[in-house]
């Protein structure tokens, strides 16, 4: 379609050839255990959710799907509550494309071509650039490791347990008509798991969380894995670091001047 930019254009990762890359570890910190009603967690995780205002971040990341299969390395800045600028490098780090995605608009350099494409933001653009089918919101929390609990708060679970260490909320939507059930530690609120079913157990989307550090006061996972079963859709994110809520982070889109510029 004429509104769409092309495919080979508009892809952050057509540009590359997979290759792996290692980070260092962080040490997960914990903090004493308290255990909390089913209504406080979910106030601490959604409060926890929101203390991330900003967010910068460098790693690798892998997409694969259906007719897509690829990875790259990457550095990424956030900044709450809808921007998103990335940077994606090939071997030995050279730069090759920029994107900064807002909630109206979107800038999508090439280096290789040096052309840039500018544009208004939708699900479909978003698709192309990102090769995931999520809206911006979504993304935002999956780049950031993050669980939007919001929907929950004045909701009161189906199912709250606490086994051994881990806290285990499940929520039936009969509107819906899904199960979601989240897995969460009791020692630094980290959310391990979520995990959406259809009301015959079917997994429609599977998250998980890893490698947990102390950023901004608090638990925030280095590792993210996102699958969407029923979509043949998997994201992993893997950090070697990333830093919160510094005066330093900023978007630092960079074009040269003499760039050539498409309008979409």
């Amino acid at each position: 379609m004429k509104h769409f930019l092309p495919i080979a254009a508009l892809s952050l990762f057509a540009l590359l050839q997979s290759f792996s890359f290692t980070g260092c570890s962080s040490t997960r910190q914990s903090e004493q255990i308290e255990f909390l009603s089913a209504e406080r967690l979910v106030n601490k995780l959604e409060a926890n959710r929101r203390t991330i205002r900003s967010f910068e971040g460098t790693g690798s990341i892998d997409v694969k799907t259906p007719s897509f299969d690829n990875s790259a390395s990457f550095r990424i800045v956030v900044q709450k509550p809808d921007s998103i600028y990335l940077s994606i490098y090939g071997p030995f780090g050279i730069d090759l494309a920029q994107i900064l995605v807002t909630k109206t608009n979107f800038t999508f350099y090439e280096a290789i071509h040096n052309t840039v494409y500018t544009g208004k933001v939708n699900d479909d653009i978003l698709k192309e650039i990102f090769k995931v089918d999520l809206p911006l919101s979504d993304l935002l929390d999956a780049f950031t490791g993050a669980v939007n609990f919001s929907p929950r708060l004045y909701k009161e679970p189906t199912s709250f347990q606490i086994v051994q260490d881990k806290y285990l909320l499940t929520y039936i939507d009969s509107t819906a008509k899904t199960v979601t059930r989240y897995t969460v530690d009791v020692k630094d609120l980290s959310v391990i798991s979520s995990k959406v079913e259809d009301l015959d157990g079917n997994i429609v989307t599977r998250c998980e969380y890893s490698s947990f550090v102390i950023l901004a006061n608090v638990s925030a996972p280095q590792k993210i894995v996102i699958k969407q079963e029923r979509k043949k859709q998997a994201l992993t994110i893997q950090y070697n670091t990333i830093s919160a809520n510094k005066k330093t982070i900023k978007i630092d889109l960079s074009i040269p001047d003499n760039a050539d510029i498409i309008k979409w």
